[in-house]
């Protein structure tokens, strides 16, 4: 099966435009475009020279790392950030540096075990928003300049798409339209886009997962499975530095070639990070009665156990060494001689092991959903480089018949490539729903059933009279459905008003239910598995002069309003929207979403 990039059309656009796909990672991130000319194959290339890694030829990513004054304005990021001369600038005027910043824009429902740590602080009048949109304007800046520097003509090109570029942002599996919603904001902030219907409508969302299977696809490093009758089913598992994102698909047609989901996705926090964190927390414990055991002294030692021990591991039999110091550094009774500090084997082994058994269990239950089709995994992403992460998950999963592989080239950057992928290629077709989703409605009291008696308190009575329940969950799309891009999901309601001016601002909540089994009868609004995922608005105003009036039971006027509930959910962003009749034409609202009420930023 030849690849993708053999197979892909001509782009059928009337004007040259550019897409830019953005993958900020919780450790290191990294840019990919495509020129996209009339009558041309589309090729993609990768922002291969940043400023601070000009040294290293090729480096396509850069840590995930700005740097702040006092005053809250940004002053250093990417590579720049780690040079010795920002560095010490840094300690000498107290600058704040923001890292693992994108963790902070995780869904409530997503924990996020530390391990004791704690985020570090954010700069002066700065949200989780803003220095993710700060570092959107560096990554785009560095776009810019490479290719004004390294395509004919550069500054030409430039100048006629930038008023239109298409923006794709990738993020983890488990994250939905409220954290998009702030990628958008973010992407507003750093100037990306304008604040106009029309400058939202250029940025496109791509899960993780999703843009690794395209670059697999992309770069035929999954011929021998997608060619393989017998073996419908495979997974993609993107390890990265923060999230493990897990998809599941199979092929449905090869020319063109379609791709459905077979599971819905999965998104952990088991990244390589955690494994660092867990190395910290080690290594002050080991250290503590050590005169390398003060904080910086730490950092230093874990840095280097990052940079060298963590990425090198692959035998839990023989001894580990982690180099960061001179030969005068030591001292025998913690293993550290000639500026290197000795573990065991099985010491460094059990710091991965939370990370590979969370990952080993979340791909096995993806397996167990797809009933038995899926029979290999593909590894991607940077930290699935690790050789011993590597072998064990071929262990644990050979007893499955499920095997393990690994692409020979650079997978590092994956998600980058392959968000092009999805934007000019499109591979997917049917996706899985991952939860219920439903809106809130009154039901019908009946004083017979228990359940309604103990909620008798909460009765309601609407103006014509019935007596109803609040809370209650009607569900529009049921969780593990496959869903096509093209299906909408609707269902009818009404309601009655006392007034008519509340018509313009009509607003619906649309609630999701992450637990499993039937569809709940009523929304708990206090439990983890319940949340509101945005609220679609509509200016139903219009309705005023249409709306007949009626007579209550109590005497009183009210007005009856029918309308609908849309849900489109085969597309990468979740979209809602409100359908009216109105003088015997349907009518839309615009969709909103908004971010999610029930969550904080922490």
């Amino acid at each position: 099966m030849k690849s993708n990039s053999d197979t892909r059309k001509p782009y059928s656009g009337p004007v040259r435009s550019l897409v830019l796909a953005i993958d900020v990672g919780t450790t290191f991130s990294g840019v990919s475009y495509a020129i996209l000319e009339p009558g041309e194959v589309p090729k993609i290339h990768g922002v291969t020279r940043f400023p601070g890694q000009e040294h290293v030829a090729g480096n396509c990513k850069i840590p995930s790392i700005l740097w702040y004054d006092a005053s809250g304005k940004m002053v250093a990021a990417g590579a720049e950030g780690e040079t010795s001369t920002v560095l010490s600038q840094a300690e000498d005027e107290g600058w704040i540096k923001a890292d693992l910043f994108k963790l902070r824009l995780r869904p409530r429902t997503m924990q996020l075990n530390m391990n004791g740590m704690r985020l570090g602080r954010l700069p002066p009048n700065k949200t989780a928003v803003d220095v993710f949109g700060d570092f959107l304007a560096y990554l785009f800046l560095c776009t810019r300049n490479f290719i004004t520097d390294t395509h004919a003509n550069g500054a030409m090109l430039w100048a006629a798409v930038e008023h239109d570029i298409k923006l794709v942002l990738s993020h983890p599996n488990g994250w939905e339209g409220a954290q998009q919603s702030k990628l958008r904001r973010a992407a507003i902030h750093g100037g990306l886009i304008p604040d106009t219907n029309a400058g939202k409508a250029r940025i496109f969302f791509v899960t993780e997962g999703e843009a690794s299977l395209h670059a697999c696809v992309l770069n035929g490093l999954a011929a021998d499975v997608l060619s393989d009758r017998s073996k419908p089913g495979f997974l993609i598992a993107d390890a990265g530095g923060g999230t493990w994102d897990i998809s599941a698909y199979s092929i449905t047609a090869q020319n063109p070639l379609l791709i459905e989901e077979i599971a819905p996705p999965d998104c952990i926090f088991a990244g390589s990070v955690f494994v660092s964190r867990r190395a910290r927390r080690f290594l002050e414990e080991k250290l503590k009665s050590s005169k390398y055991g003060s904080p910086e002294a730490v950092e230093h030692i874990t840095k280097r156990f990052d940079e060298t021990t963590k990425r090198l591991f692959r035998d839990d039999r023989t001894l580990q060494f982690i180099s960061f110091g001179s030969p005068l550094d030591k001292d025998p009774n913690v293993g550290i001689r000639g500026g290197q500090l000795k573990l065991t084997g099985a010491e460094v082994r059990e710091l991965f092991e939370p990370s590979i058994e969370a990952a080993f269990l979340a791909i096995k239950a993806q397996i167990d959903a797809s009933a038995g089709v899926i029979k290999s995994v593909w590894l991607v992403g940077g930290f699935a480089a690790n050789h011993w992460l590597f072998t064990q998950l071929q262990e644990r999963l050979a007893p499955y018949n499920v095997t393990v592989n690994r692409p020979d080239s650079q997978t590092s950057k994956a998600v980058c490539d392959g968000a092009v992928g999805f934007y000019v290629d499109h591979h997917v077709s049917v996706r899985m729903s991952k939860a219920f989703y439903g809106v809130e409605f009154l039901r019908t009291f009946d004083p017979e059933d228990p359940e309604h008696a103990a909620r008798e308190s909460t009765l309601t009575e609407l103006p014509s009279g019935p007596r109803l329940l609040p809370d209650a969950f009607d569900c529009i799309l049921r969780q593990g459905i496959k869903v096509k891009e093209s299906t909408i999901f609707s269902r009818k309601y009404s309601t009655e008003l006392t007034s008519l001016s509340v018509l313009s601002v009509f607003e619906v909540l649309i609630w999701c239910y992450r637990g499993k089994g039937e569809i709940p009868t009523w929304i708990y609004r206090d439990r983890e598995e319940f949340s509101t995922l945005c609220v679609v608005r509509a200016d139903l105003s219009p309705l005023k002069g249409s709306a007949s009036p009626q007579t209550g039971k109590n005497g009183n006027t009210f007005w009856k309003i029918i309308f609908s509930v849309e849900i489109h959910f085969g597309l990468t962003e979740f979209r809602a929207r409100i359908k009216w009749l109105d003088n015997v034409r349907f009518k839309f609202s615009n969709t909103e979403l908004l971010s999610n009420a029930h969550y904080r930023e922490k």
